[in-house]
């Protein structure tokens, strides 16, 4: 690898051996070289996990620069030394609680503690490769606000490389808004709403899947886990597992009529998310019976504790099983309803059930597949 300024914002960039031009991921400036040999030796290598990714092997047709704006969280990463070439995991870990609000959620915080400890105790993920948004954070650049949250999607997957492990763990507020293209089947586009929502925006499916989706490359697994209302197919993968309470189950295509590929170019992407596109999400204490929690979240991490999850299917099962018996105490007042309700009306009301779902890029054996991250 070679260092390079870019040619826009000046932010040091990695240059692939043999490339002869890069992108800028903070500001999309596309940068030429005109002779990659004649550059310097790097010096000592950057923070673990920041590579600047470029596809020498197909055409790219870079967007206009835009104004550089804030810095991004890329230069506030734990220091240590580069990562193996194969055989990475990475994860960005988001919790919003939106304190102060009359949106303000009591478990997400504590579902992004415990996913990070199960992510470095159960799978050997390194903590410096756990990039944390939560309100909690010291640093600007870790709060759960719409920039960060992208230039964190960003990072998950900038030069991921075969063998690489990955995971998107969001536990917030999740909505959803009229869909124009035609290619949502259900009309409505499915979105996460970060901390300055109100102000920014919410962040739409379509973005999701072209920023960590799209991208992966074959070798590569991405595991999200979605603790969201309306979160059923968020990533807006192509494939949905409609699994009934028995546990037979079918894949329903959702690939849009367009015929816009929403897949990868040949990574894997696996989706748990907490609930159906038409349902909401708890946010409860009924499920530790000591602090509040994401229904989902919860049952996740009880299901991989409880060693019920041996195969995707039997994992999806054991989540459903969990939160169906705790399905009475959720009901006296645990779920978390759509955020367009909440504004419309400043207050909590029905919705169905919130039963966990799974989609993935290509459908698979959810029987026989192992589950792995």
């Amino acid at each position: 690898m070679l260092l390079v300024d870019c040619s826009n914002c000046r932010r040091a960039l990695e240059l692939p051996s043999g490339a002869h031009s890069i992108r800028c991921a903070i500001c999309h400036a596309v940068t030429r070289i005109a002779d990659p040999r004649s550059l310097q030796p790097p010096p000592p290598p950057p923070p673990q996990g920041f590579y600047s990714s470029t596809h020498q092997h197909q055409p790219y047709y870079p967007p206009p620069p835009q104004p550089f704006a804030a810095p991004s969280p890329y230069n506030h990463a734990p220091r240590g030394p580069p990562p193996a070439v194969h055989g990475r995991k990475r994860a960005v870990i988001c919790g919003i609680s939106y304190r102060n609000s009359r949106h303000e959620l009591k478990g997400c915080i504590n579902d992004a503690k415990c996913m990070k400890y199960l992510l470095v105790n159960k799978f050997n993920f390194p903590e410096s490769s756990i990039l944390m948004l939560t309100e909690e954070e010291a640093d600007p650049y870790r709060h759960p606000i719409k920039s960060n949250i992208r230039m964190a999607l960003y990072w998950l997957v900038q030069g991921c490389q075969p063998g690489d492990s990955l995971v998107f763990h969001y536990s917030g507020h999740g909505s959803q808004q009229r869909n124009y293209t035609g290619d949502e089947i259900d009309g409505y586009d499915e979105t996460l709403c970060p901390l300055d929502f109100k102000t920014q925006g919410m962040i739409v499916d379509d973005e999701i899947n072209e920023t960590i989706v799209q991208p992966l490359p074959p070798g590569v697994k991405l595991h999200a886990i979605i603790d969201a209302c309306h979160s059923g197919t968020v990533l807006d993968l192509p494939y949905l597992c409609r699994m009934d309470r028995t546990g037979r189950y079918v894949w329903e295509d959702h690939r849009p009529r367009s015929g816009v590929w929403k897949g990868t170019r040949g990574g894997e992407v696996i989706s748990f998310s907490g609930c159906d596109d038409d349902q909401t999400s708890a946010d409860t204490a009924a499920l530790s019976r000591i602090t509040s929690t994401g229904a989902m979240t919860y049952s996740f991490i009880q299901a991989i504790e409880r060693g019920q999850a041996t195969t995707y299917g039997a994992m999806l099962n054991a989540m459903r099983s969990t939160i169906r018996n705790t399905d009475d105490d959720l009901g006296g007042g645990g779920i978390v309803t759509s955020l367009i309700t909440m504004l419309l009306t400043g207050g909590s009301g029905g919705g169905s059930r919130q039963e966990p779902q799974l989609t993935a890029n290509e459908p698979f054996d959810m029987y026989a597949k192992p589950f792995s991250i």
